[in-house]
């Protein structure tokens, strides 16, 4: 099958990788019929995290149809159309009953492969899907296939993001870094009852899609986001920032912004090897600091109903769809932004 692959820093090959097989019989094939680039998915583009074998197949969004079952499996039988997390999960251990599925005991990330064991990606034809009957689910009625992509990754992780800031209506609220994610917490943290939210980033396009689902712009090159909430709110700050930038600087902002007694809820993917923050700036501004890797599958099912409601043009934030042959330059165009670009979705 044809896969995009990596290779090192900045290099992906679009290239003939083996088709996947049933190890186990709890393992599913699905053909991939549509996948995506996430923004973490450029930390190994970028080498950010080393250990990545060259080779492995990228990609932890997709969708797709069932082609082959394990032995064990009941949920699901061929033909059917379904959608993923990001990771899989047993759905039976002892964080998977507390909806903490991206901690399961058997949890992994499609699209990690280190020293030879891991699980390949699904930025290609074919996937296998291990755990299938309690990682996958059917592709419910009413969502398209942009919006079960979303629903796998991204509109799960804002959400995530928004509630772990413990939204009010009477509160103001910050988004530091307004791409996909940060969109999608934008959307959230409307959802939960945030009335005042303000979008910080650089990128006008961002900017201008963010002021359409409410929030109030600024842009950080052309104003100080410190002077502009802490004008609005008689000098205290924000009362929670939802970080997903990734970066020292977005952290460093980020408490700058927050009021004493604040939260600070981070789901930017952050590499670096300590906080840009100490101890005692955390103990002098009471600060509530909560992060972690977003329960996909759990989320999942809790944003179905939103998403069929068709109150937000979700399917907007994808700016861009290019046939898989063309994923080499669909990685370039995502990293650098060029010709607008928000995120890309890949049909094999």
């Amino acid at each position: 099958m044809k896969a995009l692959t990596f290779h090192g820093k900045q290099t992906i090959h679009y290239e003939s990788v083996p088709d996947p097989i049933l190890i186990n019989p709890t393992d599913v094939i699905v053909k991939v019929n549509h996948c995506a680039i996430c923004g973490s998915d450029l930390h190994p583009y970028h080498e950010r995290e080393k250990g990545l074998d060259h080779g492995t197949v990228m990609g932890h969004e997709f969708i797709g149809e069932i082609v082959e079952i394990g032995s064990a499996i009941k949920q699901f039988k061929i033909g059917q159309l379904v959608m993923s997390p990001f990771s899989i999960n047993c759905g039976h251990c002892f964080y998977c009953k507390k909806g903490l599925t991206s901690r399961c005991v058997q949890s992994h990330p499609y699209g990690w492969v280190e020293n030879k064991l891991g699980l390949q990606g699904v930025q290609a034809e074919y996937a296998r899907v291990p755990l299938a009957d309690s990682t996958l689910m059917h592709l419910p009625s009413g969502v398209t296939p942009a919006e079960a992509l979303l629903l796998g990754d991204i509109l799960s992780t804002g959400y995530f993001c928004a509630e772990m800031a413990e939204l009010k209506p009477d509160g103001v609220y910050a988004v530091i870094g307004c791409g996909p994610v940060g969109l999608m917490a934008i959307i959230a943290a409307r959802e939960l009852g945030a009335e005042k939210i303000y979008a910080i980033d650089s990128v006008t396009s961002r900017l201008a899609q963010a002021k359409k689902l409410g929030a109030m712009p600024i842009n950080f090159l052309e104003l100080d986001p410190v002077e502009v909430v802490k004008a609005a709110t008689e000098g205290r700050g924000a009362d929670s920032i939802m970080e997903l930038a990734g970066n020292p600087a977005a952290t460093t902002l980020a408490m700058n912004l927050l009021r004493p007694g604040g939260i600070l809820s981070v789901a930017g993917m952050h590499t670096e090897e300590s906080f840009a923050f100490s101890p005692s700036a955390a103990y002098n501004k009471n600060l509530t600091y909560k992060t972690g890797r977003c329960s996909a599958r759990y989320y999942m099912e809790k944003l179905i109903p939103l998403v069929q409601s068709k109150k937000y043009d979700l399917s907007s934030i994808i700016s861009h769809q290019l046939p898989l042959a063309e994923g080499v330059r669909a990685y370039e165009m995502f990293d650098k932004k060029l010709d607008n670009c928000t995120k890309v979705m890949l049909t094999p």
